[in-house]
């Protein structure tokens, strides 16, 4: 092995850059405002981690970019694995909002004057973030505030990546390959469509008051068309995800299963993480406007109400059966969802 210099704790980890990258507003003007300090830390620590979560997304998005994923390859329990992770750093993320509540409001007007106009809403990271796992520009909230804060520099970043396959859209093609509920081989004239047989049963379960869900069914997943108006999912993306959740017991179909919830899962934490940006400040500045020029509190509750980004996957589980309702699969298809051939 080719002799390599050592490598030392502080140089490998380059802390002379990141143990003197503070540097308080309030120091510079004379101001005695102590908690400047936490403020800088807290957020500069929320960028190293939407670092990491960009870096798992990427390494996730290159699997799925492939025009094939082989169910006999690590590819999809190493998805898991990483979007897992991005779930932990979004849970520690929530969490460490409580660390920064330990500054009161008084505490944050001691140099809150001092910010403007710089404020959380120009992190070009978690906009990043939204747009990689697959938030659309015409589905943001503000979008005429969205990008007018930004310097021409960043506004391209997030274009760049705005521009870049999303992980919503690699979803959806990798769903519409899932060869199970059209594959004439399992479906013939003795076993009958699939969506026949299981909207028949869906019907029964649903009570008088629910009777308007067949509609949103119908569209769905008996419809011919490819894309349901208004729809990021196409029909068929939409039916073989029904599949996977439907019959995720199966063994070839349970790290599918665990895919699709841990993308849900990555969903309700960032809308957690919102929720708990908003409580808090609505308690740090209550009605005032945000450092950026924002409505404070008010956009950041229209953000949350609207940056679901797979909301549409959310909505298929209005369209579940309890297990001894479901249509028996026919035996050849059993027999391919296995692990014995």
């Amino acid at each position: 092995m080719k002799h390599r210099k050592p490598v030392y704790y502080s140089e490998y980890l380059q802390l002379d850059k990141i143990l003197t990258a503070q540097d308080p507003e309030s120091a510079k003007e004379g101001i005695k405002a102590d908690d400047e300090m936490l403020f800088i830390i807290i957020h500069q620590a929320y960028e190293l981690w939407f670092k990491q979560v960009l870096h798992e997304l990427r390494v996730v998005r290159e699997v799925f970019m492939q025009p094939n994923i082989h169910d006999n390859t690590p590819d999809i329990y190493n998805s898991v694995h990483r979007l897992k992770r991005v779930i932990s750093i979004l849970e520690l993320t929530v969490t460490q909002m409580g660390i920064i509540e330990t500054m009161t409001p008084l505490d944050f007007l001691d140099f809150r004057d001092l910010l403007r106009p710089a404020s959380g809403f120009q992190s070009i990271q978690f906009k990043m973030i939204e747009a990689t796992l697959g938030l659309k520009y015409d589905n943001r909230h503000g979008k005429a505030y969205y990008l007018s804060q930004l310097t021409p520099e960043d506004v391209q970043r997030v274009k760049d990546a705005e521009s870049e396959v999303s992980l919503l859209t690699l979803l959806n093609q990798w769903l519409e390959r899932m060869p199970f509920v059209n594959n004439p081989e399992y479906w013939d004239n003795n076993t009958g469509s699939f969506w026949n047989n299981y909207r028949d049963a869906y019907k029964n379960s649903l009570s008088e008051g629910e009777m308007q869900n067949m509609k949103t069914f119908d569209m769905l997943f008996t419809n011919e068309a490819e894309y349901p108006e208004g729809r990021s999912f196409s029909a068929n993306a939409s039916r073989n995800a029904l599949f996977i959740m439907l019959y995720r017991d199966h063994p070839l179909l349970q790290l599918p299963y665990e895919l699709l919830s841990t993308l849900l899962a990555i969903d309700q934490e960032l809308s957690m993480w919102r929720h708990r940006h908003i409580h808090m400040v609505q308690r740090t500045i209550g009605k005032r406007a945000g450092t950026g020029g924002s409505t404070g509190a008010e956009y950041l509750r229209g953000a949350a109400d609207s940056h679901y980004i797979f909301k549409e996957m959310a909505e298929l589980t209005s369209f579940l059966l309890p297990r001894n309702m479901l249509p028996t699969l026919p035996d050849a298809l059993v027999k391919d969802l296995g692990f014995s051939k």
